[in-house]
């Protein structure tokens, strides 16, 4: 294993550009950091696959990231947090590697006995990680499980709002616009339609991410572990996609500075 270093970049990766509002969390938050993000759109979307091939799909972009002397691996995206990041931490017990979880919990906090709807992947909501999860809160809320997978393939193509994403969300979410509380947006795709969920739900829900509270996890570590980049330092972020020659990497732009 190579040395960690102040100065070494921190891997940012998706199954797609989904994880690119995690990015712009993790910017927001430490400016001061060089960031490398791989999105792995040619193999999107990671939520139909099976366990087994999100787990292999993952390795290789962790792989990759070693190979650029990270010093740190965000995981960017629910679907391969939940098959793959306890399996990534024991192959690499040198690296700190932050995976991503639908935000049930501060949801709870917020109004117990409430009605949640989760949005995630089919992958995300039937794995173990997330059934633990579920469990620890199930009897807390009344959380409602909503498959959003077509949600994903239009963030892949740069399409937030445009009819047939608003008739997309309004089959899935008008039977809850009057009892739901809150929405949990458990796919990092999911914020950047989180204006579509809004004219979809109306102003009176909550809707969160785990985005933030990632990014601020990940700042605390690297804060114990002197790993921070001096904050005179000014940041960099590279973008890199799996899917050449489709415009990818001007949507990873875009998305980032929307």
């Amino acid at each position: 294993m190579y040395e960690l270093k102040r100065d070494c970049p921190i891997g940012v990766f998706d199954s797609g550009v989904g994880g690119i509002s995690v990015l712009r969390d993790l910017y927001r938050l430490m400016p001061q950091e060089d960031y490398h993000f791989f999105g792995d759109s040619d193999n999107a979307p990671y939520g139909i696959k099976t366990t087994d091939e999100v787990k292999e799909l993952s390795f290789d972009i962790v792989d990759h990231f070693i190979e650029q002397n990270v010093k740190a691996i965000v995981i960017a995206c629910n679907t391969a947090t939940s098959a793959a990041v306890r399996d990534i931490r024991q192959a690499h017990p040198d690296l700190s590697i932050i995976g991503l979880e639908p935000a049930i919990k501060p949801a709870v906090l917020r109004k117990p006995n409430s009605q949640i709807l989760v949005m995630a992947t089919p992958l995300t909501l039937r794995e173990q990680k997330f059934q633990e999860l579920l469990a620890q809160y199930k009897n807390l809320a009344d959380l409602v499980l909503v498959p959003a997978p077509d949600l994903v393939e239009y963030v892949e193509k740069g399409d937030l709002d445009s009819p047939a994403v608003m008739n997309y969300l309004e089959e899935l979410l008008s039977p809850y616009k009057e009892t739901a509380d809150s929405v949990v947006l458990g796919c990092t795709h999911f914020p950047f339609v989180k204006p579509a969920i809004r004219k979809v739900m109306g102003d009176k829900q909550f809707i969160i991410d785990g985005g933030p509270g990632a990014s601020r996890e990940l700042q605390r570590i690297l804060r114990d572990k002197e790993l921070l980049q001096p904050l005179s330092h000014q940041g960099s972020v590279t973008f890199a996609n799996s899917e050449v020659g489709t415009g990818k990497i001007e949507l990873s732009k875009r998305l980032f500075e929307a």
